[in-house]
Formats: structure tokens, sequence, C-alpha cells
């Protein structure tokens, strides 16, 4: 093994390991929910909080901390994100009251969103051909089963009850892996490659309204739902902020062409296939979060699973996934075209044979092997995609991807909860409808890949160089 490939693989485990604590913690505070209710009393919207909170930082924010790491350094950003991160778990840990935990999940959402955009422009500037595929599929992996982890993970950590610390043991588990990673990311991160945007100063007009459209859009979605709000306030809410967020990119792109300093390059969207690949990876996500949720709520709520067997259930899915994704970047290219097509269309056969297989009880055979084939298939649509768009896309252009796709995805996963959720939460005994309508989603992701994996002219090898030299991150 050549000291390049050791440093590279060293740098991909800091960065997959800070991905999964960022991807994990959602669900890790959701599974112990029930624990932090019973132990710090509050008002159902303040508690509420302590779940949403981090996911709505976290979305106003990530676009903004995509570009902190294109002006100062992927590495050195990245490190700062995840000293906030370990900091804010530590608080969240030791919250005395609701308030409190609501105020440390918050800024452990913006520490989040400072942090996990570095990963996949760090994994775009610092490698190249097999090794960056084979990146890509393990930062696919984290990205689509974190939430999943989170729950086996957050379901031990709570039943284990170590030191009596019940429900502040899923915060404070960050705090020992958050600084071992910090120390180790110090020295491998050392030197990383760049491609800062200096000149202006950052984009406070882009900042403010893409924050405002963000909130819009996101808040009634993660507590309207919890909170007794009617469906119009989603709808308008939704409609509100999609209008938001086209008038942020229309002034983005005006500010491009002035040559100003633009918070998010929008020209990325100009590469063919870019935005229909794009597309394709939210759709996957949005109805594997739907899926998810559906049937987490039927193991648990129809069936009677504990929350840690509801969690252990998604393991064969977890080894599928895990499994075709190591695969995938050993296959022929040829199958770089195919399998983003097939694997929507595979998915959505699981989703809807699954929810018939549901519908009575949990054969344990039968379901395990379908989730199996469902994690493969979200693999093969997903892994060969995001590859894909990062060969696609120029090196320069590498922070405004991964906030792309670190917003886009994330915007996906509450669409897919809300939409898909909602309906069987509507008529909780029936997981038909909301698997048709996961299924007819999961059909407009395949005519996008397809869309997105027709051929392209090969970038300018010129646009993919790394436009600054290497300097320290730390």
């Amino acid at each position: 093994m050549t000291e390049r490939t050791r440093r590279s693989g060293a740098l991909l485990a800091v960065l997959l390991t800070g991905q999964a604590m960022a991807s994990m913690d959602t669900s890790i505070a959701a599974v112990a929910a029930p624990a932090i209710r019973a132990d710090l009393a509050g008002p159902p919207a303040v508690q509420q909080l302590v779940l949403a909170g981090y996911t709505l930082t976290f979305a106003v924010l990530v676009v903004t901390g995509a570009r902190l790491g294109a002006r100062h350094g992927y590495g050195r950003i990245f490190l700062l994100g995840l000293a906030g991160f370990t900091l804010a778990s530590l608080a969240c840990g030791l919250a005395p009251g609701p308030v409190a935990l609501v105020l440390a999940r918050a800024t452990q959402g913006a520490a989040a969103a400072v942090m996990v955009p570095q990963v996949m422009s760090l994994i775009q500037a610092s490698m190249r051909g097999t090794a960056r595929t084979r990146a890509i599929g393990a930062y696919s992996m984290v990205l689509a089963l974190g939430v999943a982890a989170g729950q086996v993970a957050g379901g031990l950590l709570v039943t284990a009850d170590l030191a009596g610390l019940t429900w502040r043991a899923a915060f404070l588990v960050n705090v020992p892996v958050g600084v071992v990673l910090w120390l180790a990311g110090r020295r491998v991160l050392a030197g990383a490659p760049v491609a800062p945007h200096r000149g202006q100063a950052l984009d406070g007009p882009g900042i403010l309204l893409l924050a405002a459209a963000m909130l819009t859009l996101v808040l009634p979605l993660v507590l309207g739902r919890d909170l007794g709000w009617p469906r119009w306030i989603l709808a308008v809410a939704v409609a509100v902020g999609a209008v938001g967020l086209r008038l942020f990119l229309r002034y983005e792109a005006r500010r491009a062409r002035r040559h100003a300093d633009p918070l998010l390059d929008v020209t990325v969207l100009r590469h063919p296939g870019v935005p229909a690949g794009l597309l394709a990876c939210c759709v996957v996500m949005g109805c594997y979060a739907g899926f998810l949720f559906v049937l987490t709520l039927r193991l648990q709520n129809g069936l009677g699973f504990t929350a840690l067997a509801a969690g252990l259930a998604f393991l064969p899915y977890a080894s599928g996934f895990a499994l075709c994704g190591l695969a995938v970047p050993r296959l022929p290219d040829r199958a770089g075209a195919v399998l983003p097509v097939a694997g929507p269309l595979v998915l959505a056969a699981v989703v809807t044979a699954v929810a018939w297989l549901s519908h009575d009880g949990w054969p344990w055979l039968p379901g395990s092997a379908l989730l199996f084939v469902g994690g493969a298939a979200h693999a093969a649509s997903f892994s060969p995609l995001v590859s894909r768009l990062t060969g696609i896309v120029p090196v320069a252009s590498a922070a405004a991807l991964s906030a792309l796709v670190s917003t886009g995805t994330l915007l996906a996963a509450v669409l897919g909860v809300t939409l898909i959720g909602g309906l069987y939460l509507a008529a909780p005994g029936t997981p038909l409808a909301p698997a048709a309508l996961t299924a007819t989603l999961l059909l407009s992701a395949t005519h996008a890949a397809h869309r997105a994996t027709r051929p392209t002219p090969p970038p300018r090898s010129a646009d993919h160089e790394v436009v600054a030299p290497t300097r320290r991150a730390g």
C-alpha cells in the first residue's frame, strides 16, 4: 500500500465518521424522545423543537457552510464544524432543561451545516478515478443509512442506560468520538487541497433570502403535523417556500452575471445531466425517508415492535446497500448508466411487496430478504449518480455541488416523511396507499436518472484541476 493510498484512506475515514455523526443525530434524538419527555418537562412546542431544531438550523445554514469551505479551506472549516458539533453535543447531554436542550440542538445543527458540506468537497478535490468512485460509494452509504443506523444506536444507548444517563448518553457519545476525530483530522487534513473563492464579502442578502425561504418551507413541515396545524398551512408554506427558493436562485444567477461573489454558484446546474441527476438523487432519498418512517411506525405501533427491534429490522437493508455500494465501483463503466435507471424500479417493487407483507404481520425471513434487495437497489440508484455528478462538475464548483446535494437530499427527506408518512398517518392500518405513492415517485426518479446518464461531452481537463495551491488546513 502506497503512502498516498494510506493518506487517502485516513482522510476518508475522518470525513465519513464526521458525516455519520451528523446523519445519525436526528434519528438518535427521535428514539430518545420518550425518555427526554419523561425527564424534562416543557410545553409540546418546546419538546418538538428538541427534535426539529437540529433539522431547521442544518437546512438553513448548509449552503452557507459550503461557501465558507470554498472561501477559507475545506479542511479548516470541517474541523471548525466538528469542534462546534462536539461541544454542542456535550451541551445537549448536560442540558438542565428543555429550553437549554433546544438551544444546544439548534447549535448542533448549525455546526453540522458547517461540517457536512466539506465532506463531499474534499472527496472531489482530493481524489481521482477509481479512488473517488469508491469514496463516493462509501459517502453515499453513510448519507443514506445514517438515519437507520441512528435508530439502532439510539435504541441501544437508551436501553442500556449507561451510568444512569438514559437519553443523555445518546448525545454524550459524540464527545469522545468528536475529540478523537478532531485530533486525527488535524493530522490528515494538513495540506488538503482547497479551492477558495476570494474577493468580495460573503453574500449577506443571499444568506437572508435563503434562510427566509428555507424556514418558510421546512418549519411547518417538521413541526406542523405534531402541533396539529391545518393542512392548508402546510400547502401554503410549501408554495411560498418554493417561490422563495426560486427567487434566491434568480438572485444568485444575477449576482454571478455581475461578477459578484454569489453564495451559491448556480452555474453548476448548467452542466448537462446535473439537474436531472440531482432530481433523481433527491427523489430516491425522499422515498427512502418516507418508506423508513412508515415501516418503522408500522412495526412499532401496528405490530408492537420496540424502537430497538424496529431499528434492527432494517439491518438487512443496510447490508444490501453496503454490499452493492462496495461492488458498484468494480463493475464495468457501462453499468453506471444502467444501475441508476434499474435501481428505482426494483426499489419500487420492494416497497410495494413490503407493504403487502406487513399488512398482517412481519415474517422475518421474506421481510429481511426484501429489505436486503431494497438496500441494494437503493445503492444502485444513488451511488453511481452522485459519482457521475462529481465527474461532470469541475473541482472549482465542488462546494456548490456539495451544497446542492446536502440541501436537496435534506429537503427531500423532510418532504418524503411529510407526504408519504402523512398519508400513512391518515389511515395507519393500510400501508398500501403510501407504498403506491412511493412507487409512483420512484418511477419519476427512473425517468430523471435516464436523462442524467445519457452520454455527455467530456469536460475540459483544465476545468477539473484544483484551482488553488495546497495549504495547511489547521
